[in-house]
């Protein structure tokens, strides 16, 4: 019998799968960096990793899949319950322990988006099938910490609340996972990873609790992200990262920000991966990063037995 929850999300799939790019109504709050600019390529702005090949994303019959689920958390941070969006691997047992990864929501998601953006289920159903992903724990949040958490309204009017997040993140949402569910909870097993304002919040988050993280991705990361001397004032700290990751779309008005992280890290001798397709700002761009993401995040190995 196929799992409720997916086919519910799939029904709800909104017709343009992208994120807002301006405001509504008034001026939105201000942010770290600039929002939309000319779009100024560099000759480094290239793909590291080929289209995804035949299939990548399509359901396949016969063969073990993970579980995708709505589960619900106290948040002391917000004053409220919570929802997030949780997939456990195919075969997912307490007898063993999974890396985590905290997978976070552009401006105008919640934690739903994911799901309607990339198929998270299927993806990791696919590539831990054909070996190219290890088993682990996707952990999908709503990154707007405030109690009426939904994407209504001038959706740029609760930008301050995707900052109220980072400590809902580590103080309420964190442990109610690794308490609920069977984690390796440490640092070296435990990754965050965004789209758009979910990628400032990820390279914001991450480089900013380097005890925490060590396994850090923004996809078309949005205005929220800190300036690059900011988000990684010691470069050296960096030394004990596994996964720094930024790409981005060549057609994306958002590009500089993501360029100028990259310019920054290679300019202090940083280690990271830098992705650029020729896609705008849109689904299609987060899908096949994340596809690429899935695979470079190498854990250490998970534990057999508790």
């Amino acid at each position: 019998m196929k799992p409720l929850l997916p086919v519910l999300l799939a029904l709800c799939v909104p017709l343009v799968a992208q994120e807002p790019t301006d405001a509504t109504g008034g001026n939105p709050p201000q942010q770290p960096r600039k929002a939309w600019g000319p779009i100024v390529l560099k000759s480094d702005d290239v793909p590291a990793f080929p289209a995804p090949p035949a299939g990548w994303d399509k359901v396949r019959p016969g063969i073990a899949r993970g579980r995708l689920e709505s589960v619900e958390y106290d948040s002391k941070t917000v004053g409220t319950r919570r929802k997030m969006n949780v997939y456990t691997p195919p075969g997912y047992t307490v007898g063993r322990r999974y890396p985590v990864l905290y997978l976070l929501h552009g401006i105008g998601g919640d934690e739903n988006e994911w799901q309607h953006f990339a198929q998270v289920d299927t993806l990791l159903d696919n590539l831990i099938t054909d070996g190219r992903a290890e088993p682990m724990i996707v952990v999908m949040p709503n990154g707007r910490a405030q109690k009426d958490d939904r994407p209504t309204g001038d959706v740029f009017q609760h930008a301050p609340a995707f900052t109220v997040f980072e400590q809902d993140l580590l103080q309420d949402l964190i442990p109610a996972v690794e308490s609920r569910y069977s984690v390796l909870a440490n640092k070296e097993n435990r990754a965050i990873a965004g789209l758009s304002m979910g990628g400032g919040q990820a390279l914001n988050f991450g480089l900013g609790h380097l005890d925490h993280f060590t396994w850090i991705g923004g996809f078309s990361s949005a205005p929220n992200t800190r300036k690059s001397e900011e988000l990684l004032p010691h470069p050296d700290q960096a030394k004990q990262l596994k996964l720094l990751w930024l790409s981005c779309g060549s057609r994306d008005g958002l590009i500089h920000i993501s360029q100028d992280v990259h310019a920054w890290l290679k300019r202090h001798g940083v280690s990271h991966v830098w992705h650029v397709t020729d896609h705008a700002h849109d689904a299609a761009e987060w899908k096949q990063a994340f596809y690429w993401f899935l695979q470079e995040l190498s854990f250490s190995s998970s534990s057999p037995e508790h």
